[in-house]
């Protein structure tokens, strides 16, 4: 159902000053939520439960695609053990 799993991103100006900078990492982080967001996704559906996330890259650098792929699968698992709870 639409609407159970909502997520937002964003990225400090301060950090970086050119939008292209700021529209790219939210790009990378978009995927890496895109390709693991399914097990979330399931088990809010099972449990009858809707989510809303919103992301805020903290870095002082452009992560490559691994990196955020990683750390996002990491963010994901945390929030899925405490949907589990």
């Amino acid at each position: 159902a639409p609407g159970l799993l909502q997520a937002g991103f964003t990225v400090s100006s301060k950090h970086f000053k050119k939008a292209v900078d700021r529209n790219r990492i939210k790009r990378l982080m978009r995927e890496a939520y895109r390709l693991r967001k399914n097990e979330l996704q399931e088990k809010l559906i099972a449990s009858e439960k809707s989510l809303v996330i919103f992301f805020i890259y903290t870095g002082k650098e452009i992560p490559d695609f691994k990196s955020s792929s990683e750390k996002m699968a990491v963010i994901l698992k945390a929030i899925l053990n405490e949907c589990a709870s």
